[in-house]
């Protein structure tokens, strides 16, 4: 019997590949479509496997779409232009990228018969309002062009499945960092930046007073909270029935629902490397969340979603992994 076939748009980035590994592991076929704009060739290498295909094509590239969405059992929607301070220096790419990127994604998936989509939302949307921590029914207050472009795509999603009965789940992820990360792009994620310069015994820049805070968690979580949400893991038994929206998108927040500051982020570090390098400090940059710390609950009582990875262990498991790459 032939294996469940998926599509995973952004499959050479960071969140991507990890996500096309692990589905690789459980015995799937993988379709990994993207344009190589910020993905890796190392990324498809370390996955590489006969149960891969890879399509080199942008989301608006409506043949890409149509190849790529053939056949597929559900697609997980990872492909985005994912910087905060690069959408202020290009804003037109990151609406068209984000948000015409996964207009034609949806229009494909409806042609094709897709049954379900998974879509990476981002903890963005919610701006920088005092109230913490942060659930899905809250008013959104977006802050940036990438935060609006996510917004943008969640309201998509919503009218996809009111419309067109497509089953839709958008996942607001909250600072994904763990081993693969970029930390060599200026726009670099801050868990590898950090990291990097201070295995060198550089002192890592902090965009501010290094009071921010925000709920770190690893990407295994991510990872586990796609196959539920994608129906690849089945959801337990004790998940309530009838927790999803009827007429949208159902929307849930990824993360472990605890906060650390980037202060205590390089202390933590620090202390895995035996180290004692201070951080340098740099003005704030447009854009930036000061406090950020998600509510969990929706994602557990409708996907059965509980973090596996606590910030600490996972801290552990990306420095050991950038001390031997």
């Amino acid at each position: 019997m032939p294996s469940t076939r998926y599509l995973v748009t952004g499959g050479a980035g960071f969140i991507g590949s990890h996500l096309s590994a692990k589905l690789l592991d459980l015995a799937c076929q993988v379709v990994v479509l993207d344009d190589m704009s910020s993905g890796r060739r190392e990324n498809l290498t370390r996955i590489a496997s006969p149960d891969l295909d890879f399509v080199h094509g942008s989301l608006l590239d409506d043949a890409a779409l149509q190849r790529s969405t053939e056949g597929v059992e559900a697609v997980f929607h990872q492909a985005a232009i994912p910087s905060v301070p690069r959408s202020f220096a290009d804003p037109a790419s990151t609406l068209a990228a984000n948000v015409e990127g996964t207009a034609r994604l949806l229009e494909a998936c409806r042609a094709a018969g897709v049954n379900k989509v998974v879509v990476a939302s981002s903890s963005s949307v919610y701006g920088d309002t005092p109230t913490l921590p942060k659930q899905e029914d809250m008013r959104p207050s977006p802050l940036s062009p990438y935060a609006l472009s996510k917004l943008a795509v969640e309201r998509l999603c919503h009218i996809y499945a009111r419309e067109y009965g497509l089953e839709i789940v958008a996942l607001r992820y909250f600072n994904v960092f763990g081993p693969w990360q970029d930390p060599q792009s200026q726009y670099a994620a801050v868990v590898p930046r950090f990291i990097t310069a201070m295995l060198k015994g550089e002192r890592p820049t902090i965009y501010g007073d290094g009071l921010q805070s925000r709920d770190f968690t690893y990407v295994d979580n991510v990872v586990a909270a796609n196959l539920l949400a994608g129906g690849v893991l089945d959801i337990p038994d004790s998940v309530a029935e009838g927790g999803s929206d009827t007429e949208a998108a159902t929307v849930a927040n990824i993360a472990c629902g605890e906060r650390y500051t980037l202060l205590d982020l390089v202390a933590a570090i620090n202390g895995i490397l035996g180290a004692e390098i201070e951080p340098k400090h740099a003005e704030s940059r447009a854009g930036d969340v000061q406090h950020s710390q998600a509510s969990i609950e929706r994602a557990h009582e409708r996907l059965g979603y509980d973090p596996e990875v606590d910030f600490e262990e996972g801290l552990h498991r990306t420095v050991a992994w950038f001390e031997g790459n």
